[in-house]
């Protein structure tokens, strides 16, 4: 996602800017232009997105966990 300046607007972050010392404005610089250089992106593997659930215990006992951990949304805590 990006945001679309208007002139004026850029203007007045100009005039802030302009105010800081040499050192700032070269950093500033060279991180603007780092962020608008194209830049590989790294491929996505989908071989990375699935795989085998591995655990000790049974499918029964996992089963289990999950529905002793739900809560009942009618209980309600009085204050």
């Amino acid at each position: 996602m990006s945001i679309v300046l208007t002139n004026s607007v850029i203007d007045k972050y100009f005039g802030f800017l302009s105010k800081l010392d040499n050192v700032s404005k070269k950093r500033l610089i060279i991180k603007l232009n780092e962020s608008i250089e194209d830049k590989d992106k790294e491929k996505l593997n989908l071989k990375t997105l699935y795989g085998a659930w591995i655990d000790s215990r049974s499918s029964d006992e996992i089963i289990s966990e999950i529905r002793e951990s739900r809560v009942d949304k009618n209980d309600f805590i009085n204050f």
